[in-house]
């Protein structure tokens, strides 16, 4: 960090890190093609900015897109100030949403600082209080996480070690929230096999907001849990949630068995969520279980929509 302007800075060794580049690769499109200017410091160090360090990677997408290396740094004098990032083999810009704080996030992201992603988390949370804290922070950091995944910037740790302090921040923040003791029970649950559980921690977050003591299943539980939960907690709601496609393919009568128990209990409401729950449940109607695409269509009496039910 630049102590003077506040400024994330990188080592050569750090950009290698995040943008998967050889450090003498780095060096040569710096003398050769001027693609960076890093500072040096007192020891002959160079430091780098976050701006050249979205500019290697820029310039990394069009030559894997089949540009020469000079080309590609003719384009990226073309975008004057703009700070460019990779997404999904196109070069887009930095969402708009896309704050200090998950910045931030996704600085220590990359170098895989558990500490002080924690930190940041904290500090954010105290800063804009439970719902704004979900929307402006853990999901958009979440999707970008998701994103630099998919398009290969980050690597499975990476990804895997974000996902993880989100999950156990929040995991904290539900344990300490106060609900009333009489309030309504909402069940959430991942399917079987499902391991994704961020986006249902969020809802059932949202849903505490809303008045509702909630319960959770870890991640990938077997069908006879749910059932078991179920019958021995009698909620008054229960939403299930599958990112992936994974539930569906271990098991291709998942969805049946899951209308027909839900059939057998006609006073608790069902809900799935997730895409890969939408993938599947198109062409196959339901009949005991609502399909949710939002959190409104399960807090169906509150009348804020939340809108954020799925999007990370």
């Amino acid at each position: 960090m630049n102590e003077r302007t506040n400024e994330m800075t990188y080592n050569i060794q750090q950009v290698a890190h995040i943008t998967g580049l050889s450090k003498q690769l780095i060096r040569k499109w710096e003398e050769r093609y001027g693609i960076v200017h890093p500072k040096r410091l007192d020891n002959g160090y160079r430091i780098y900015t976050q701006e050249e360090v979205n500019a290697l990677l820029y310039v990394k997408s069009l030559v894997e897109q089949g540009q020469s290396v000079k080309q590609a740094a003719m384009q990226l004098q073309k975008t004057g100030g703009l700070k460019p990032t990779v997404l999904s083999g196109r070069t887009e810009y930095m969402h708009p949403e896309i704050n200090e704080h998950v910045r931030s996030l996704l600085n220590e992201g990359a170098l895989c600082n558990e500490a002080k992603m924690s930190r940041i988390l904290q500090q954010a949370y105290h800063i804009y209080g439970l719902q704004p804290f979900l929307r402006s922070v853990v999901i958009p950091f979440l999707r970008e996480v998701g994103q630099r995944w998919n398009d290969g910037r980050w690597g499975e740790y990476q990804e895997a070690l974000a996902s993880l302090v989100v999950r156990d921040f929040l995991v904290q923040l539900r344990r300490n929230f106060y609900v009333d003791e009489n309030a309504p029970l909402l069940l959430g649950t991942c399917l079987p096999h499902e391991k994704r559980e961020n986006p249902l921690h969020i809802i059932l977050l949202e849903c505490m907001l809303h008045g509702w003591k909630t319960v959770m299943l870890g991640p990938s539980p077997s069908l006879v849990a749910i059932q078991s939960a179920v019958e021995r907690l009698h909620p008054k709601k229960v939403v299930l949630s599958a990112v992936t496609t994974v539930p569906f393919e271990q098991n291709e009568q998942l969805l049946q068995e899951l209308d027909e128990f839900a059939e057998c209990h006609p006073q608790i409401e069902f809900y799935i969520g997730g895409p890969g729950a939408m993938q599947h449940t198109q062409g196959q109607p339901l009949q005991f279980i609502q399909v949710a695409n939002d959190i409104s269509d399960i807090l169906k009496n509150s009348e804020e929509n939340t809108g954020v039910f799925y999007k990370t």
